[in-house]
């Protein structure tokens, strides 16, 4: 038995049950209807004309139904007489690669045989200008050398800073179609300055390029569109801006402000930009956001096969696995840390060798009097959080929260012979 293993082996671990977290939940029904819907009530479609090539973005995160919505919006552009073509819009995401930002879309199902439209992926960019802070702008060449544009992005509180706008078509401009060198020169001030410099940045793209619309896609806490809205690119700002405040009111969130161990069973890019939604646990790797829980300890225990070892978010945390580690790809990681100017987030906690441990060192090192007591929760992600696992000792607390229900039955963890969850 190794050292570590002796200081863990008495460790006690809690009694778990499952319980259901409610949430608001307005979701859209006919999404295929209220796209085409929306695109002719906008009268967008007049400024197409016959045989321009159209660019439509697409992004690295996993949007509910957005290989649907694409494909929605390709089918009015060739309606209206365009030529569209997918543009992958991801900064540095895909290891900072053309092939790597193709490889994202298609994994998640954002293909030519599905959307109807060819994918054309280039780390080139142009500059087109420049802010009147004196930053370069830079857009993607495919993009740059369309007719015309579309931009589509989710609209939601961003996890790293705050602003008018955050996470939507304001900062796909900037940062997703500025790809590597666009993304790396919105950071290089920093998170304190991001807010102001995503506006600056898109105003310009705005003002240079024919961008025809965009579409804002706001999603409840169940990972289901909520909301579609065409927007003209004159209203970006300021719909997007009332549209981040909606997307607020149907967050998901833990429904406890307070305990002592966060047992997160993966993260990745597909899932959040830092791989786990900081704003559902409340730590963040930049002094320029804050909310959430008070969690003392956390645990990472896998990553996501979708994010094809990028391990960004994995420094937020405490305690990780041999099974992270090993999946972990510095190529993958590396490059999005680099180019945000953040480190906190890629640092390595410390790697036990299983789940078992992992979960143990958390409850040991998390400062309570009494261990047979802890305040742990389990979740499978940020992403899905109607569904989550509390110890014992939240029961209580759980009884006078209306929007959780617990709906199974004390249990203990259960491991396989190599210390693992099944």
């Amino acid at each position: 038995m190794s050292v570590i293993d002796e200081l863990l082996k008495d460790v006690p671990l809690p009694k778990i049950v499952k319980v259901k977290q409610k949430f608001l939940r307005p979701k859209l029904e006919n999404i295929k209807h209220e796209i085409r819907y929306q695109i002719k009530n906008k009268n967008v479609l007049s400024k197409i004309q016959k045989g321009q090539n159209v660019a439509i973005t697409a992004g690295s995160r996993g949007i509910a139904n957005l290989p649907l919505i694409l494909k929605e919006i390709v089918y009015c552009i060739k309606e209206a007489g365009g030529d569209p073509f997918i543009v992958p819009a991801m900064g540095s995401h895909g290891g900072a690669k053309a092939e790597g930002q193709r490889a994202i879309l298609e994994k998640m199902g954002i293909t030519k045989s599905y959307i109807g439209a060819p994918i054309k992926a280039t780390m080139e960019v142009v500059k087109i200008g420049e802010t009147n802070t004196g930053l370069p702008v830079y857009i993607d060449k495919f993009a740059n050398d369309a007719d015309a544009l579309i931009v589509v992005n989710r609209i939601k509180p961003h996890t790293s800073f705050r602003g008018k706008v955050e996470s939507g078509l304001m900062k796909m401009i900037t940062i997703g179609l500025g790809k590597q060198k666009g993304a790396e020169i919105c950071h290089s001030l920093g998170f304190g300055r991001m807010a102001e410099n995503i506006l600056y940045i898109a105003r310009e793209v705005i003002e240079k390029k024919n961008i025809i619309f965009g579409v804002g896609i706001v999603e409840n806490a169940y990972d289901e569109t909520a909301k579609i809205a065409v927007l003209q690119k004159d209203e970006f700002e300021t719909k997007e801006a009332i549209l981040l405040e909606e997307s607020k009111k149907y967050m998901s969130k833990i429904h406890f402000d307070k305990f002592d161990v966060l047992v997160i069973d993966e993260i990745g890019k597909d899932i959040s930009g830092t791989g786990m939604d900081t704003n559902i646990i409340g730590r963040y790797h930049t002094p320029y956001a804050t909310g959430g829980p008070q969690i003392t300890k956390m645990v990472v225990l896998d990553l996501t096969e979708k994010t094809h070892g990028n391990a960004n978010g994995i420094g937020i945390v405490d305690f990780t696995t041999r099974r992270v580690f090993n999946k972990m790809s510095l190529e993958q990681t590396y490059p999005n840390s680099i180019t945000s100017t953040v480190q906190e987030s890629i640092k390595i906690p410390m790697i036990l060798n299983n789940d078992k441990l992992a979960i143990a060192a958390a409850i040991k090192t998390c400062n309570i009097k009494d261990q047979t007591k802890v305040r742990l929760i389990r979740i499978k992600n940020t992403k899905y959080l109607d569904e989550i696992y509390i110890s014992e000792s939240l029961l209580k607390e759980a009884s006078y929260n209306e929007n959780i229900h617990v709906i199974g039955e004390l249990e203990t963890f259960h491991f396989d012979k190599n210390g693992n969850l099944l």
